[in-house]
């Protein structure tokens, strides 16, 4: 008997130091939370990886602005909706004969709401052409972007926002000057040239149907580089103003007025480059490819795991709302935002989340009216561990700290010093006084651990804070 009760309070002790450096370890996280983040406006949750039982939380439970953490949800469900390999398309068509190397007809290119649509496709697409026996066309370059339908802007996107890469419109029919697949902008580069006169301008793909006006001007080598690239609101006209010293360059990805339009005028001028042309009175229009029209190419994208790299690393809002109106043509038959909304909100249920905690009107997190808390953006990332797709899901987060942009991501700038590279694999998030990281960390103890801090209605920058925070879940797990 007296070794049963020596054994009891053995245990017992056990448990009371375990519980006791759980606590201790509490307090350090809630003085540290408290000292860079404050008591408002917050919601930080940790859970284990092994079990996903919830080890620590912070108003857990308080709906906070998520900002571009919201697409991990968008990505989750993406991979499981559409598949790692689904492939975007992008169809050539014509309608009329073809006699002496003139297309007596119109030609069609209908989108199936591909990011990678790029310059070289368009070259392609020419190339095509001309295995079909045409070097001239005699009617109308069409775009059918039909498979999407509603406004091209997910709500809440401010005026002064419209004009850059991270608020571009979306259509089914769209381009990317490069790859990190930015759809429908083109990258405008600024480059000094003689002191006193206008810099030299590059466009990627072409001017795509924009109207640039150059009103900069090169400087000294020792004046300030006061470049601003920018497109007057609601319209295609783009202004580029400031001083630019000699030497230097300055690039921006700037917003096309309508995708669909502005993508039909970058390809009729590859296409014009290449040697065909086009009648004097050939048009670009919207048009719906007649049943009669003959398919003569599809262009495939690259499968959905591989497009997922630069949609998470380098938070790519453009793929983010293809990808919610996809998932509704691929569900419902309709691709819009709210289909695409539904299908989100019908995969977190699938899989244990309780999606009435969740509040969201577009997939990419740019809404200030989105609401998600930690708890359950940490319990996503517990629930899809055991999900085909995880992998994928994993190794497209940005890797703290480090370099190579497409690996490090977003958090190639943070979590630098050696005893933190590698450690944490994370979603950044920021829109204006919103700062928030959700993902995985490896603590100290060689224990793997989810994690999410949301922070809202900051007036200062918190991204240092947050990372306080987090270096505290390593030292102290």
């Amino acid at each position: 008997m007296k070794k049963k009760i020596s054994v009891f309070v053995v245990l017992l002790v056990m448990f009371q130091h375990t519980f006791f450096l759980s606590n201790a370890h509490a307090s350090i996280i809630d003085e540290t939370i408290t000292s860079e983040l404050g008591t408002s406006n917050i919601s930080v949750s940790v859970r284990s990886l092994d079990n996903g039982n919830l080890i620590y939380q912070n108003n857990g439970d308080v709906g906070i602005k998520p900002a571009s953490t919201m697409k991990l949800l968008t990505a989750s469900a993406a991979l499981d909706v559409l598949g790692e390999n689904y492939r975007f398309t992008t169809e050539l068509y014509i309608d009329g004969q073809v006699k002496d190397n003139v297309l007596n007809g119109n030609l069609y290119v209908k989108g199936g709401g591909d990011p990678t649509l790029q310059e070289e496709n368009f070259k392609t697409f020419s190339n095509v052409l001309k295995r079909a026996g045409i070097t001239s066309i005699s009617g109308h370059l069409y775009g059918d972007d039909s498979m999407f339908i509603g406004p091209q802007l997910t709500p809440g996107i401010a005026k002064h926002d419209e004009s850059y890469y991270y608020a571009a419109r979306t259509s089914a029919l769209t381009m990317s000057p490069d790859d990190d697949y930015d759809s429908g902008t083109i990258l405008i580069e600024v480059n000094a040239n003689t002191i006193g006169k206008s810099p030299t301008i590059d466009v990627k793909p072409n001017l795509s149907g924009m109207i640039i006006t150059n009103k900069a001007i090169t400087v000294a080598a020792n004046e300030k580089n006061t470049i601003e690239i920018y497109r007057e609101y609601n319209t295609n006209k783009i202004f580029i103003t400031g001083n630019i010293p000699i030497g230097d360059s300055t690039k921006e990805w700037i917003s096309v007025l309508d995708p669909t339009i502005n993508t039909l005028h970058a390809l009729k001028q590859i296409l014009k480059e290449s040697g065909i042309s086009f009648s004097a009175n050939s048009m670009i229009d919207r048009k719906v490819v007649p049943t009669n029209a003959e398919l003569i190419y599809t262009k495939k994208s690259i499968p959905l795991k591989s497009i997922m790299t630069p949609f998470l690393k380098l938070s790519n809002n453009g793929i983010a709302d293809i990808l919610v109106k996809t998932m509704g043509k691929e569900q419902f038959g309709v691709g819009s935002l709210q289909h695409g909304l539904q299908v989100l909100n019908d995969y977190g249920r699938s899989i244990g989340l309780e999606m009435n905690q969740w509040s969201f009107e577009d997939g990419s997190g740019m809404s200030h009216s989105n609401r998600i808390t930690a708890n359950q953006l940490s319990n996503l990332l517990f629930l899809v561990k055991n999900k085909p797709y995880y992998p994928t899901l994993y190794n497209s987060l940005p890797i703290g700290g480090i370099q190579d942009r497409l690996v490090g991501g977003s958090l190639k700038n943070r979590f630098k010093t050696p005893d933190l590279i590698n450690r944490v694999v994370a979603k950044t998030g920021y829109i204006s006084g919103v700062y928030t990281l959700a993902g995985y960390f490896k603590a100290k103890s060689g224990k793997q651990y989810i994690f999410s801090i949301l922070t809202q209605e900051q007036t200062t920058i918190k991204l240092s804070s947050i990372d306080e925070v987090v270096d505290t879940f390593i030292e102290n797990y």
